[in-house]
């Protein structure tokens, strides 16, 4: 599935469907102008906030470094950067699994802004319909071992009104040890499709190149080391052909949901 729109909102009450094209711009490069509120559910600082360029306004979620509450296992003030290098790594995979995201500058300085994606929220993980949505949940099982997710709650999971869905919260991602928590354990042990190896090993080469946009930008938000860990998970995957097992210690987030 190629995403060309997404679903998004102009305010709370104001849905809207917009080019992806279109919406990736305004994140980019639009005016982080007024904060619509706080969202509370989270552990570190998260702001609806309104961004806006030329006449078009959109929902941003956005979540300043400062606002970040200090980890034991991970830098501080580096979710945010996390948060961005999950948008990027699903882009280059061409997955659509992250929102657009910019690690850029916003009322509270510097931080991850996301676009704001419009669903309802009694949906999630637990309420798909997994066969339906296999192919999407199949990467996603992926996307998490790749990036290391250590916090893949059932609602992370968003769906859209075209049956698209969307991840969010990636900042407990790219630890140099493994981390992988998550609910979505349906495929440990099966056999990874061809069309998801496929597209790991066009990311390998990718990574493989130190003048490649993913890459330059990809160092740019994290530590050498984390990025060799990156490239050992990428070829574990690839040379076991499988979806990984739970591993010996802690393996699913709390909350489930």
């Amino acid at each position: 599935m190629t995403i060309t729109h997404v679903h998004t909102a102009r305010a709370l009450e104001e849905p809207i469907c917009v080019p992806l094209t279109e919406a990736i711009n305004v994140i980019k490069n639009g005016k982080v102008d007024s904060e619509v509120g706080l969202m509370r559910w989270g552990s570190n600082y998260t702001f609806l906030v309104n961004v806006t360029l030329g006449d078009t306004q959109l929902l941003g979620v956005y979540k300043p470094r400062q606002g970040e509450r200090p980890l034991w296992d991970f830098p501080d003030g580096t979710l945010c950067n996390r948060e961005t290098a999950s948008y990027v790594t699903s882009d280059a995979l061409g997955w659509d699994i992250v929102p657009p995201t910019v690690l850029r500058d916003g009322s509270r300085g510097i931080g991850s802004v996301q676009l704001f994606i419009d669903h309802d929220p009694e949906e999630h993980y637990f309420t798909f319909d997994k066969m339906r949505l296999n192919s999407q949940l199949e990467r996603i099982a992926v996307f998490d071992a790749l990036c290391n997710n250590a916090d893949r709650k059932g609602g992370h999971c968003l769906l859209d009104e075209d049956e698209h869905i969307w991840g969010i919260d990636h900042g407990l991602t790219f630890n140099v040890t493994h981390k992988l928590r998550t609910v979505v354990w349906d495929y440990a042990g099966n056999p990874i499709s061809q069309a998801i190896l496929e597209d790991l090993e066009k990311l390998c080469k990718r990574l493989s190149d130190d003048d490649d946009d993913y890459t330059k930008a990809m160092n740019d938000l994290l530590s050498e080391t984390e990025m060799r860990m990156l490239k050992v998970r990428l070829d574990r995957l690839i040379a076991n052909k499988i979806f990984p097992l739970p591993g010996s210690g802690p393996n699913r987030p709390w909350p489930a949901v």
